[in-house]
């Protein structure tokens, strides 16, 4: 892919005033950093192993956000229940994904996160959708923003070209990602259980 595909959402994301292009980014859709959403400093220090096998698809189970002024305010409120009520020493999630089509860098895709369980946190990257799915499907950008998420990830090598997605209740007892948004990743030819 041309190096123009990665500047068109970069460059709308600069005039909404949510980021900027990096020169070293392959062709990847609209990851809005941590800064410009205002996350609390990490204190994470264990990084991943990459290229990484597994992709593990879960929901906040809280509530949805539309907009970005919503999401940044819900991407904040689930790093401060992780980090205050929970321990966590960041956000458990490497990337969270808003109703308004834009994917919220977390953890990011070198640092482990805490969103499935001991065994898979270190081998996987946690992708959570911000909203309940258990009874509505996320809008069509949304998936559309983690799918491009994904192809990024191939795309810096983060992830291996044959990785797996796991619903989040394919790797531990939960409900997560909820009934709607299982049923649509079951579709998506790396879904494995």
């Amino acid at each position: 892919m041309s190096r123009r595909c990665a500047l068109v959402p970069w460059a709308l994301l600069a005039l909404l005033g949510l980021g900027a292009a990096q020169e070293d980014e392959p062709c990847c859709g609209p990851i809005v950093p941590r800064r410009e959403w205002g996350a609390q400093a990490s204190e994470c220090v264990q990084s991943l192993n990459q290229p990484l096998r597994y992709v593990v698809v879960s929901h906040t189970a809280g509530s949805v956000c539309n907009t970005p002024v919503l999401c940044r305010q819900q991407a904040q409120n689930v790093q401060h229940y992780h980090k205050q009520t929970l321990g966590f020493c960041d956000v458990g999630y490497n990337f969270l994904i808003g109703e308004d089509g834009l994917v919220y860098e977390g953890r990011g895709w070198t640092s482990k996160g805490e969103h499935s369980g001991k065994s898979w946190n270190s081998k996987s990257i946690g992708i959570t959708f911000m909203g309940n799915y258990m009874e509505r499907t996320p809008p069509p950008r949304a998936i559309r923003a983690a799918k491009s998420l994904l192809a990024c990830g191939v795309a810096k090598g983060a992830l291996h070209p044959k990785y797996e997605v796991k619903g989040h209740r394919d790797v531990q007892q939960t409900l997560s990602p909820g009934d709607q948004l299982y049923e649509i990743i079951q579709t998506w030819p790396r879904h494995r259980v």
